[in-house]
C-alpha cells in the first residue's frame, strides 16, 4: 500500500468507528470491523475506488451486516441482559464523531443502542446511516446493495419497531449531572427518602455481567423493587472498597466505579425531566476492556 492510500484510510478511520460501533453495539467488534476494512483497502486496486469514502462505507457496512447475523445468535445464549460496550465521549479523542446536538448524544446513548438490539442487521444499518449519518437512500443502497425502495421500507420499519422512545436530553447537562451525582451519593448513603425523591415510578435497572461476575440476571422494574436493589449494594461491604468518579459516558452522564486502579463497572442512569428512569450497569469485564484502554 502506498503512503498515500494509508493516509486517505486514517483520514476516515474515526468516521468509520464512530459507524461501525453505532451498527454492532460493541467497541471491540466495531474495531476489528474497521480493521478488517483496512486489510481490504490496502489489497484493492485504487484505479479501481472512484469515492474512498463511498468505498469504504459499503466494504465496512457490508461486514458489519455480516458481524451482526452472527453476533445475534451468541446474544440469544447470552446470559442476563445485554448491554452495549461503554465509550467514554469527553476524551480529545472523540471516537464517537461530534456530540454537540441532543440528536447526535440520542444516537450513541445506551438506551437507543439497547433498543436498536430488535432490528434485523439490514434494519439497522439503514437506520443509522440514514438517522445518525444523514445519508441519503441512493447513497445507502450503494452501501447496503439494496434497492432504494427497500432502503426506505426498511427505514420505516425500523422506526416503526423502535417506537417513539421518550427524549433523554430534555434537561442540559449541567443539571442532568447533578442528578447522577445526587443519585449516586443517595445510594452510597443509603438515603431511603433520597432516592425515593430521585426514581421514577417505573424505573427499570439493568445489569450486565455476562455470566463473568455477580449481576443480576433479569431487569428490576418499578421504583421499590430498584430502592431495595440500590440500598443492597450500597451496603454490601465491598462498597466500601470502591471509588466513584463521574465521566461522560456515550453522552451521557456516568459512574465509572473502581476497586483499587481497577475498572469494576460503568453505571449509566437514564434521566427523563428531573427523574432516574432507568440504571444500565456494564460489569462485564470483556466490554469495559475499550472503556479501560481510553483511561489508560
Amino acid at each position: 500500500m502506498t503512503t498515500e492510500a494509508a493516509a486517505e484510510f486514517e483520514s476516515h478511520r474515526s468516521r468509520l468507528f464512530s459507524l461501525a460501533y453505532r451498527i454492532l453495539g460493541s467497541a471491540s467488534e466495531a474495531e476489528d470491523v474497521v480493521q478488517d476494512t483496512y486489510l481490504r483497502w490496502s489489497a484493492a486496486d485504487p484505479s479501481a475506488v472512484r469515492t474512498p469514502a463511498a468505498w469504504l462505507t459499503k466494504v465496512m457496512t457490508n461486514l458489519c451486516i455480516n458481524q451482526l447475523t452472527s453476533a445475534r445468535a451468541q446474544r440469544e445464549l447470552y446470559v442476563g441482559p445485554w448491554l452495549p460496550e461503554p465509550v467514554f465521549t469527553h476524551t480529545a479523542a472523540g471516537q464517537l464523531g461530534p456530540l454537540e446536538t441532543a440528536e447526535q448524544r440520542e444516537s450513541v446513548s445506551l438506551a437507543l443502542l439497547t433498543l436498536m438490539e430488535r432490528l434485523t442487521p439490514a434494519e439497522r444499518a439503514v437506520f443509522v446511516l440514514r438517522e445518525a449519518f444523514g445519508h441519503s437512500h441512493r447513497e445507502i443502497t450503494e452501501a447496503v446493495g439494496i434497492e432504494e425502495a427497500h432502503s426506505r421500507q426498511l427505514h420505516r420499519r425500523a422506526r416503526q419497531r423502535l417506537g417513539h422512545p421518550q427524549r433523554r436530553f430534555d434537561v442540559d447537562d449541567a443539571q442532568r449531572k447533578k442528578i447522577v451525582e445526587r443519585f449516586f451519593a443517595a445510594t452510597l448513603e443509603g438515603d431511603v427518602a433520597g432516592l425515593e425523591q430521585l426514581l421514577a415510578d417505573d424505573v427499570v435497572a439493568w445489569a450486565d455481567g455476562g455470566g463473568h461476575v455477580t449481576a443480576a440476571r433479569r431487569p428490576i422494574t418499578g421504583r421499590e423493587k430498584v430502592l431495595r436493589y440500590l440500598l443492597g449494594l450500597g451496603a454490601r461491604p465491598e462498597a466500601e472498597q470502591v471509588r466513584i468518579e463521574f465521566a461522560e459516558a456515550n453522552g451521557e452522564p456516568a459512574a465509572v466505579v473502581f476497586v483499587g486502579e481497577a475498572l469494576l463497572a460503568i453505571v449509566v442512569p437514564e434521566i427523563h425531566e428531573d427523574r432516574v428512569t432507568g440504571v444500565r450497569t456494564v460489569l462485564n469485564p470483556a466490554k469495559l476492556a475499550f472503556a479501560a484502554g481510553q483511561l489508560a
